[in-house]
């Protein structure tokens, strides 16, 4: 008779304890720790239908190249998974309930049946007459997708052997058990086991494995973190629920760049590609409006052009009040401080707020400079030419810095139209004068900045 006893387990990192501990000394979070029940006695069972191949091989033997890739037929979902699905993948996806997992991957898996690919499409939480709604919903034909509903771990096993799919779709993670861990779906214990056991297929089978995970209020997949380290790939899908547009982001990738986003829009018929996201970003932009800055971000390999807006007022309180939404809280606060204190403005005592327009969550340093400009606007109610696009980092000397793919920057604001580009000076090179259109001024630091005749 199996032993049967209690652990703790870390709920954000999956840090095992035999007692409860206030702090985890793994992700060093706070309370985070559950007990669930362990079973000492047993030992986790193999599939036995897996790879029995334990004998070293030659690297050079191994076959196998990037023209492997399967298209998932959404070019956007292509780009973040760096060119395709990768056999033997094990890709996660993450997000706000509502926000379109569910709707994205049934659409994937239309894709592939269409182009003669098996899949097989799990569900935990959906029964077969609300899948067939969700698709009648898509409105095309899904040929010979097969549908199953099971949250038992070792029956998918067994229908994944005797179906044979190339793709298989666990909708979702959580609701997922095994009967060998005594412990609840969607505990600790179970999520990690089943994401074991997923892996073990995906690698052994060479199966491309699509896996759903519902997200805590923070915003991070629910349950520990070793389910990210696990999986070969990590998206999550950003966005309002009640907004059209969805921003799909990888945050891991073993096979492609980890900066990759895809955008989409929500319609009664799914959701549908937007390939050039810069167009949407700036879409119903007021020209006139101080406060109104464009400046080019870097997401992967691809340029876009997105809006950042301030709003700066004298504050009616003792304590001025500063938000931002889409870049970081203390960026703000530290890039107020240095236009007070390098540009000799007294904005100290005013509130502040700043905002990217469309959704967008960026960290990028390169936006620094866009973000002076756009306070300094907002301050002195005289708006930027709107025809001008503004990147750089900015340090705590009041220097503009150089950024990376200077050029492509450049050469997508030429592309959409614009014709002035406020870029640090150590980015300039013959090949930005090159190119066609564009008048381009080099600054130094912020005061160069605000000198340039580019307001109303």
């Amino acid at each position: 008779m199996a032993k049967k006893s209690t652990a703790f387990f870390c709920q954000s990192c999956g840090y095992e304890s035999a007692k409860w501990l206030g702090q985890c000394p793994g992700c060093r979070e706070w309370n985070t720790f559950v007990e669930e029940p362990v079973d000492k006695g047993s030992k986790t069972a193999k599939i036995s239908y897996l790879s029995k191949q334990t004998a070293p091989v030659m690297l050079k033997d191994i076959t196998g190249s990037e023209s492997e890739r399967v298209s998932s037929g959404i070019g956007e979902l292509d780009r973040v998974l760096g060119g395709g699905i990768v056999r033997g993948s094990l890709v996660l996806i993450g997000g706000d309930p509502g926000i379109g997992k569910s709707t994205l991957l049934l659409q994937v898996t239309r894709n592939l049946t269409k182009s003669g690919h098996k899949v097989l499409y799990v569900s935990g939480e959906e029964s077969l007459r609300q899948i067939k709604m969700r698709a009648d919903r898509l409105g095309t034909d899904f040929g010979g997708l097969k549908i199953l509903c099971e949250t038992n771990l070792s029956d998918i096993g067994e229908a994944i052997k005797a179906e044979s799919p190339e793709t298989v779709v666990i909708d979702s993670i959580q609701t997922m058990y095994k009967d060998d861990v005594s412990s609840a779906p969607g505990s600790v214990s179970q999520v990690r086991e089943a994401t074991s056991f997923l892996m073990q297929i995906a690698k052994s089978l060479e199966i491309n494995i699509f896996i759903v995970g519902h997200v805590t209020k923070e915003g991070a997949v629910a349950g520990p973190r070793v389910l990210e380290h696990m999986v070969d790939t990590v998206l999550y899908f950003e966005g309002d629920r009640h907004a059209s547009y969805r921003i799909l982001r990888g945050v891991k990738n073993r096979f492609g760049s980890t900066d990759e986003i895809g955008v989409f829009e929500m319609r009664s018929e799914g959701l549908t590609e937007v390939p050039n996201p810069s167009e949407f970003m700036l879409a119903g932009r007021a020209g006139d409006a101080s406060g109104s800055v464009i400046t080019c971000s870097m997401e992967g390999t691809r340029p876009v052009m997105i809006e950042i807006q301030a709003l700066v007022c004298r504050s009616n309180f003792g304590i001025p009040r500063r938000q931002s939404t889409g870049m970081d809280y203390n960026r703000v606060n530290l890039l107020m401080a240095v236009i007070e204190k390098r540009a000799g403005l007294n904005i100290g005592d005013c509130d502040a707020y700043v905002n990217i327009a469309g959704g967008l969550k960026i960290n990028e340093p390169s936006l620094d400079l866009a973000t002076v400009l756009a306070i300094v606007s907002s301050f002195r109610n005289k708006a930027v030419d709107e025809k001008t696009v503004i990147f750089g980092e900015v340090g705590l000397s009041g220097e503009v810095r150089a950024v990376s793919q200077a050029e492509q920057r450049v050469a997508e604001a030429a592309k959409l139209g614009f014709d002035k580009v406020v870029l640090p000076a150590s980015n300039l090179s013959d090949r930005l004068k090159s190119i066609k259109g564009i008048e381009l001024f080099p600054v130094s630091n912020i005061k160069d900045a605000l000198d340039i005749p580019m307001v109303h």
